[in-house]
């Protein structure tokens, strides 16, 4: 894989791109480009590992769900993510092509990066990519999905054995819906990709 070459697929589905050697870069980077904004922030253990709450909340208002301590508190605060400024998350796998992939179990990430922000971030690494669209769905339901659902103690086959998806019924299952963006959505001004060529998250 050649990240000039995934460069120029988004580039081409109207995404703005930049590329950075590592998680460290790229949170400098979005800690000068955001300052007084009000932000929302989709679950993601890349930014987790990023620390970019607690870098972006010292000069900007965030909202992160993951902050909450019960799930009444998760719910109000995801509420209040989808109407801020600005709305960052990750993938779950993105295509060579440029296309992006998420699984959702509750929602509030892919409705989050869908509508009513002025501006979205997807910051994903390069350990999230793959040569097809195809490949990317599949990586999404049987490498990331586990993975989140054993990082949160879930009651489902696939973090109890953390092999692949069993297309389980669990009441705890988190692939409620999946989201293939094609292209940038036409009613947010600016959709960029922040590229970290380095694994992380899931």
């Amino acid at each position: 894989m050649k990240i000039e070459t995934v460069m120029e697929a988004l580039i081409k589905n109207r995404y703005s791109v930049h590329c950075f050697s590592s998680g460290e870069e790229a949170a400098d980077y979005l800690d000068r480009s955001l300052n007084g904004k009000v932000i929302g922030f989709g679950d993601s253990a890349t930014m987790s590992h990023m620390k970019l709450y607690e870098r972006l909340s010292a000069h900007n208002t965030v909202y992160d769900p993951n902050q909450s301590k019960d799930n009444d508190e998760f719910l109000e605060i995801a509420q209040k993510c989808l109407t801020t400024e600005v709305f960052l998350t990750s993938v779950n796998a993105m295509s060579e092509t440029g296309e992006l992939v998420n699984i959702d179990g509750t929602g509030n990430r892919i409705a989050g990066s869908l509508f009513g922000h002025e501006k979205v971030y997807f910051i994903i690494s390069t350990n999230k990519i793959e040569p097809t669209l195809e490949k990317a769905v599949w990586r999404a339901r049987n490498i990331a999905a586990p993975k989140n659902a054993m990082r949160y103690k879930l009651r489902t086959p696939c973090a109890v054995k953390g092999d692949r998806c069993y297309d389980c019924s669990s009441p705890d299952r988190i692939c409620n819906a999946l989201t293939i963006h094609m292209k940038k959505m036409n009613d947010i001004e600016d959709v960029e990709i922040v590229l970290i060529n380095e694994e992380l998250g899931f």
